[in-house]
């Protein structure tokens, strides 16, 4: 089974359903139990199936200096076992029954789950719930399970020129900020994780306090809360819920630059990332105003800069934006591409440039608006074909503290964006705030 770290870039399609999840797409509801623990439930009823999740609200930017990768090893270890299921019970019992289970990490949270048929809803909520408070770590199992995620990072980060490359501007992007810090940990420090920093973790983190249910399918609020007060109603608190320590305080703004060559790298990249306002920190408005650019400036073969650049100028061979707002603190919003046959990292970027001004100073119609808001939208029209994808887009957005009523709000404060608000809000993000560049270079000699 894998166990993956879900990266900023790739959680994108599912935080921009997530930004439209109103009553009349999933039809979300919610409670909260005695001891603290946020339930809902997404209806669904086509098919008898469920998808159950478990949302901590802890994250790698949530881990003590020095620990970095934490939370992604308790991820791991989390599937070792509890007394009632010992290591490979819960594997065994979830396939047995026809379902698959998973769980990824991210900066601001750590998500389990399993897809099930809804009659076994039960037995999934037997085995999360006794594992939120009685795991059990074997300190050998703990030593070979570290050697796993230090493979796992080799694999993911030192064998991919490209993850690398986006490592360093990161680090070099958000600089005091916890986002700089990799999630997956710097292999130095992960070497130096052990038993007793895995349990002070779990013990800090995993109670339900600090915990949000998500259970879309077959299922009603009616039905979903006696189980829920049943199986996680009994864990008591482990005290208040976790502070969320992000800075929200910028260094002076200044654009940085990093470049990477690598033997292994065929084909160039460049791509800038600009600290950008999310749902929690700095201008909320400005959210919804950036979704749209996002779709405007880089959403697909029709946007403005894929016309533009591969097009008409035939400069880059590709050319895509992405807007993340789903986080505690900042977000961000990125542009990469890849130069054509014979044109340099330097004239892309400066072809770029020039695009990006054009559309920031009046490069954007109130027709450009409107067809690309009817694209957002018609997409939403599917977000619950999946009942996995609306438990993801829903706990995504709920777990950094987004409540359901503003998740509700968004389409029509989608449809109310003007182009004079996209243009202002992209504006401000490009000219005004800090940006990393990152270009990545088949090594010389090659």
């Amino acid at each position: 089974m894998i166990r993956r770290v879900l990266p900023a870039l790739a959680l994108m399609p599912v935080l921009l359903m997530s930004q439209s999840a109103s009553a009349e797409l999933y039809g979300a509801e919610g409670a909260v139990l005695s001891n603290g623990m946020q339930i809902v439930a997404i209806p669904n009823h086509r098919v008898p199936v469920v998808s159950h999740m478990v949302w901590y609200r802890t994250g790698a930017a949530d881990e003590r200096p020095g620990k970095s990768g934490i939370a992604h090893f308790l991820e791991h270890l989390m599937f070792k076992g509890t007394p009632k299921y010992p290591d490979g019970v819960m594997d065994n019992v979830v396939a047995r029954n026809g379902g698959d289970q998973n769980a990824f990490t991210s900066f601001d949270f750590t998500a389990y789950y399993q897809n099930i048929a809804v009659d076994r809803l039960p037995l999934m909520m037997d085995i999360e719930s006794d594992r939120m408070r009685n795991l059990v770590l074997d300190p050998k199992e703990v030593e070979t399970e570290r050697e796993v995620i230090i493979e796992e990072r080799r694999m993911r980060i030192g064998n991919q020129p490209a993850a690398i490359l986006d490592e360093r501007l990161n680090a070099a992007l958000w600089l005091t900020n916890r986002y700089g810090t990799p999630v997956i940990g710097w292999e130095e420090e992960m070497r130096g994780l052990t038993h007793d920093d895995a349990l002070e973790f779990y013990r800090k983190a995993y109670a339900p306090e600090n915990a949000i249910l998500v259970v879309s399918g077959d299922i009603t609020l009616a039905q979903l809360k006696p189980l829920a007060e049943k199986y996680y109603g009994a864990i008591p608190r482990a005290g208040e819920p976790m502070k969320r320590n992000r800075s929200t305080e910028l260094a002076p703004t200044a654009d940085v630059s990093v470049t990477y060559a690598d033997s292994r790298v065929s084909q160039p990249r460049w791509w800038r990332r600009w600290i950008a306002p999310s749902y929690n920190v700095g201008d909320k408005a400005d959210v919804y105003a950036l979704s749209v650019f996002e779709e405007i400036a880089g959403g697909g073969s029709t946007s403005k800069l894929y016309r533009a650049l591969v097009v008409d100028r035939k400069v880059a061979a590709d050319v895509n934006a992405s807007y993340d707002p789903g986080a505690v603190s900042y977000g961000s919003f990125s542009i990469s591409a890849s130069p054509s046959p014979g044109v340099t990292p330097e004239a892309l970027q400066k072809a770029v440039e020039e695009e990006v001004a054009k559309l920031i100073n009046g490069g954007i119609s109130d027709d450009d608006v409107k067809r690309a808001k009817d694209r957002i939208i018609a997409g939403l029209v599917f977000a619950k074909d999946s009942s996995l994808g609306a438990a993801q887009a829903v706990g995504a957005m709920l777990v950094v503290g987004i409540p359901l009523d503003e998740i509700e709000a968004t389409p029509d404060r989608l449809k109310a964006v003007t182009a004079d608000q996209v243009r202002k809000a992209a504006r401000k993000v490009i000219e005004t705030s800090a940006s990393g560049t990152a270009i990545l270079l088949p090594k010389e000699g090659q």
